[in-house]
């Protein structure tokens, strides 16, 4: 939303905003309280959450977090951390562009630098599983095509 505030004071200097141009604010707060809760939810079960991923993942290939003989655990553990905290806030604020732009990339170029954007397209998908018991399914759907988003940009 912020990107969106900012392109629209861009666009919209000195004349008023068109009702279409401000359609995404009455779709931002008619989904704020869905929103809120969501983020709510992931804040106060992060650590359960992030157990929960880890183990999941770990019965799907305990060498997942092995990189030759070197435990990466507490560095991906740190990274999906990281990315579920920023990605709660682009939930909560209706801004993936930020997400993207401030920390994907980024995050991109590192994980393809040290190989293992293959464990980043597990753990969203993995993520999304362990979310179901969180969140609603409105909140769900505003949440999920997030992960979808980090999983495209993160993964293979």
């Amino acid at each position: 939303m912020l990107s969106q505030l900012a392109r629209l004071s861009t666009e919209a200097d000195g004349r008023y905003a068109t009702a279409e141009e401000l359609v995404f604010l009455k779709d931002y707060f008619h989904s704020l309280n869905h929103r809120m809760s969501a983020y709510k939810k992931i804040q106060a079960s992060e650590k359960e959450i992030i157990r929960q991923v880890e183990a999941q993942m770990l019965s799907l290939d305990p060498n997942l977090f092995r990189r030759g003989s070197q435990d990466v655990t507490e560095k991906c553990r740190g990274d999906i951390v990281r990315v579920l905290r920023h990605s709660a806030a682009a939930l909560l604020i209706n801004d993936t562009e930020r997400l993207r732009d401030r920390l994907l990339l980024w995050l991109q170029t590192i994980l393809s630098a040290v190989q293992v954007r293959n464990t980043a397209s597990v753990t969203y998908e993995v993520m999304k599983k362990v979310l179901k018991q969180y969140l609603t399914v409105e909140e769900r759907n505003l949440f999920f095509p997030i992960l979808d988003i980090n999983r495209t940009l993160l993964g293979k």
